[in-house]
């Protein structure tokens, strides 16, 4: 395996672009902030966003921890990568985590200063100060089951026409590449997409209600419905089936956390549904 090594002060925009220096040295893979990258998919690791104390952060993000090491280590020897794009904040930290993740010496080093202006370097601080914004190269769907923190921009603002002020600096936003402004998705979006589940549902007659609530603790979000199932099937096991394929279409789909599911049986349908 060759390693790229791209090195940069923290907040310096290195993350920001990551895939574009990954695209022209023709990397497989990145490890950035604790996690192994590969495609739109991590393989491994956990992000040192999500650690409850800096010095907990930097732990992570150079692998200290065995047992962290020890997964990004297995998903590396059996993901084929040939190009591995390392980022990190100094040479020595580079030098930190290859030692731990057991990766030969960089064959080639890229700095932010030789790639970035100081205009832009400074623009990138200033963003990180002021709006507490980290970018991770991975599209959001796929980091939120790996970061149990905040979102800055997706999806706090899904279900409220108001904006927070203060936005947690351990905040993760998308990557540049996949973000074209603010995504906005209506309640009956996601009525939409339940709709078509229960559609899909042999055992479902029809849902009567649905309600579509955010939690006031956190930017996830709580579904409640009411059904009407046929006659004859089993109920805790469709019911159990429905919150399933609700909750994973729904993230999927809107890369929002869903809560909770809930299911209320309003009644039972004597005539039975035809196939789709």
């Amino acid at each position: 395996m060759e390693v790229i090594a791209f090195v940069g002060p923290s907040g310096s925009g290195k993350s920001h672009r990551a895939i574009g220096i990954s695209h022209e040295h023709h990397c497989d893979a990145i490890i950035d902030d604790g996690i192994l990258i590969k495609g739109a998919k991590i393989l491994g690791g956990s992000s040192a966003k999500n650690a409850e104390s800096r010095i907990q952060a930097v732990r992570r993000a150079i692998f200290s921890d065995d047992a962290h090491a020890d997964e990004v280590r297995r998903a590396l020897a059996v993901s084929d990568i040939k190009r591995l794009l390392i980022l990190a904040t100094s040479d020595n930290m580079i030098q930190k985590i290859i030692d731990k993740l057991v990766l030969p010496q960089p064959t080639y080093t890229v700095y932010i200063s030789d790639i970035a202006t100081k205009s832009e370097i400074k623009k990138a601080k200033e963003s990180r100060l002021k709006y507490g914004k980290h970018i991770v190269p991975v599209p959001t769907v796929e980091l939120k089951p790996h970061f149990t923190g905040y979102f800055a921009d997706l999806p706090y603002n899904i279900f409220s026409k108001t904006k927070r002020k203060k936005v947690d600096n351990r905040s993760i936003v998308r990557p540049a590449f996949s973000f074209y402004g603010q995504l906005l998705i209506a309640d009956y979006v996601i009525e939409d997409i339940i709709n078509l589940i229960a559609d899909k549902m042999l055992a479902v007659s029809k849902i009567t209600q649905i309600q579509v609530k955010r939690r006031s603790d956190s930017r996830a979000i709580s579904i409640s419905i009411e059904v009407i199932l046929y006659y004859g099937v089993n109920i805790f096991e469709v019911t159990k089936l429905l919150q399933k394929r609700i909750k994973e279409k729904v993230e999927y789909m809107t890369a929002m956390q869903v809560k909770n599911v809930d299911v209320s049986i309003r009644s039972l349908d004597i005539n039975k549904k035809e196939a789709i």
